[in-house]
């Protein structure tokens, strides 16, 4: 009756089916981008047409794909801009954000992070967040809505700007952008984008005058809108991590709730709350608009009939009487998964780093992390700052990992002495096979006899080992989830934590450390039991080579302080009379 030894091998086998989902993700990821890529190509060969000239800054244009959303009440007729087909952008550069704003609509159709950069290989290309091209379509849109809306489905404002590129100077803390529009009765409206040194949040605000002689009205809406390529930043090497892509948001019952692109196009999401935002998250980053904290806003989630997937908010309508003034805004933020600043931002944004059901374990975890690579501890709004850390994630993933298994010494112990012990008894345990092999009741009742006798408890070595499995699971999501680690050094040719070996030295090494652990443990009886365990560090090794080499690092490091623990218990049994 060896319990452990199944409940070891059905443990063994719910990881390798998580390791192997994995593996089919990573493939089908790895194919999607390279359609991504080849249609990218194709579209790049394809000669395009001239550029539209400029046009005055109070036309329109005719947008039927635009996707605008509606207040409109039965009897208002809406007041459509005259058409044209211009396409028209001015950039905006700070130290954080590369923008290019479209004068149409006063849209963000492109978004680079200079902080970030798209890869190591040496270009300095910033890592592009939304972009508007043949490779992908993800842009960000607001616009005033309703009664005297200057937004419709039937067209967009053309707005004006004093000059078609603006930079953060190394002296400014704040850059002003503003585009201009006025109505045919006189309305004169500003949007003005406020942009803040060092930070991913934009303020976009519309400034209103009314001028006309009849009062005016409009809700500000704001939303994400993206077509269905994959992750830009999930795939590396040769196979890739593809985690969750999609839109996320806060509600009335839920501080955090995620939608799959599939899950809008089954069923449309609509909601209200008071504050609330709205973010479309991949990995590593997200973008979010987040509306006023005091005003009881509308969301929603829906599929386009064009086949893009759309994330908005509304908010309350902005009533001004004629010859009145007021204003209406919300912030824009594209950036990185910062958990700390995104708590500052909206409540429960920070949510978007996503550690599953085990973040009340993983929350602990990455806030050591941070601490040892930072100086830094951030326990929700408080942080104490030390000085100084050590400065390298590789280092603090292995200073991590020591601390877990320090925490779980004394269990680690128990379960190897208990295995040890096991394997003392093996010949016993084969006498008493080959003596009651057909008799399988008298053979598991001999064989409790003797775990009896020699005081042996045969659950000892596989409890320990599963009451751990949360903490190691939750420091895979924070290694996962972490951006802090992308593009992170380590040592030597390790120059990306969250990018594969190049050389599959870590993984390989992981194999190894794996194979002599198992030599550590009791043999198998059963000759089958002992093909499965002989096979799983080849497994194992197979899966880790595509994995990012902080999560490798992490298990590498772990198994090496495993063994080295186990043999030094087990030489102890052993030795013993």
């Amino acid at each position: 009756m060896d319990i452990q030894r199944n409940l070891l091998i059905v443990a063994l086998v719910l990881v390798s089916g998580m390791l192997l989902t994995e593996w089919v993700k990573f493939s089908n990821a790895h194919t999607e981008q390279a359609a991504a890529a080849e249609a990218a190509e194709i579209a790049a060969a394809t000669p395009t047409a001239p550029a539209a000239t400029a046009i005055p800054p109070t036309t329109g244009t005719v947008s039927p794909a635009a996707d605008i959303p509606s207040l409109q009440r039965p009897g208002e007729p809406p007041a459509v801009p005259t058409t044209t087909d211009a396409q028209q952008t001015i950039t905006v550069r700070t130290d954080s954000l590369l923008l290019d704003i479209a004068l149409l609509g006063g849209d963000i159709v492109s978004v680079a992070l200079p902080r970030h950069l798209a890869s190591l290989d040496g270009h300095d290309q910033p890592f592009q967040l939304l972009e508007q091209n043949a490779k992908r379509y993800y842009i960000a849109m607001s616009g005033l809505i309703g009664a005297n809306g200057t937004d419709t489905p039937a067209g967009r404002p053309l707005f004006s700007a004093a000059a078609t590129r603006y930079e953060m100077k190394p002296d400014q803390d704040e850059l002003v952008v503003d585009l201009q529009y006025a109505t045919a009765d006189g309305v004169t409206i500003t949007k003005r984008f406020t942009f803040q040194r060092g930070e991913y949040v934009v303020d976009v605000e519309y400034l209103v005058t009314n001028n006309s002689e009849h009062p005016w009205q409009a809700a500000l809406f704001g939303q994400l809108k993206r077509d269905n390529r994959p992750d830009p930043g999930a795939v590396g090497g040769a196979l890739g991590i593809k985690p969750f892509i999609g839109f996320a948001t806060r509600t009335t019952d839920e501080p955090y709730q995620k939608f799959t692109f599939a899950d809008i196009e089954e069923k449309p999401y609509e909601g209200a709350n008071k504050g609330g935002w709205v973010a479309l998250v991949q990995h590593y980053f997200i973008s979010a608009w987040i509306p006023s904290a005091d005003a009881l806003n509308t969301f929603s989630m829906l599929k386009t009939a064009a086949g893009d997937n759309i994330a908005r908010f509304t908010s309350p309508e902005l009533k001004l009487a004629p010859g009145a003034t007021g204003s209406i805004g919300a912030q824009f933020y594209a950036g990185p998964k910062d958990q700390f600043r995104l708590r500052q931002i909206a409540p429960g944004l920070d949510l978007t780093v996503d550690y599953g059901w085990l973040w009340w374990i993983a929350q602990p975890l990455f806030a050591l992390l941070f601490f040892f690579a930072t100086g830094r501890l951030r326990i929700g709004d408080w942080e104490l700052d030390i000085g100084a850390g050590i400065g390298n994630w590789g280092v603090a993933i292995i200073l991590l990992t020591l601390l877990v298994k320090g925490a779980f010494f004394h269990l680690s112990a128990t379960s190897y002495r208990s295995m040890a012990k096991m394997r003392k008894l093996q010949p016993k345990m084969l006498e008493l096979r080959e003596r009651y092999g057909e008799d399988r009741q008298k053979l598991s009742q001999e064989t409790m006899d003797l775990y009896r006798k020699e005081k042996v408890n045969p659950l000892g070595g596989c409890l320990p080992i599963l009451i751990q499995m949360p903490v190691f699971l939750s420091l895979y999501w924070v290694l996962l989830e972490s951006v802090e680690l992308r593009h992170a050094p380590f040592m030597l040719w390790i120059d990306d934590l969250s990018a594969m070996d190049p050389y599959f030295v870590l993984p390989l090494l992981m194999g190894a450390s794996m194979y002599f652990q198992q030599k550590l443990n009791p043999p198998p009886p059963d000759p089958m039991q002992a093909k499965v365990f002989q096979f799983m560090p080849i497994i194992f090794t197979v899966f880790f080579l595509f994995f990012p080499a902080g999560l490798v690092l992490y298990w590498l490091v772990n198994n090496v302080l495993s063994m080295a623990q186990q043999w030094v218990i087990t030489r102890q049994i052993d030795n013993a009379p």
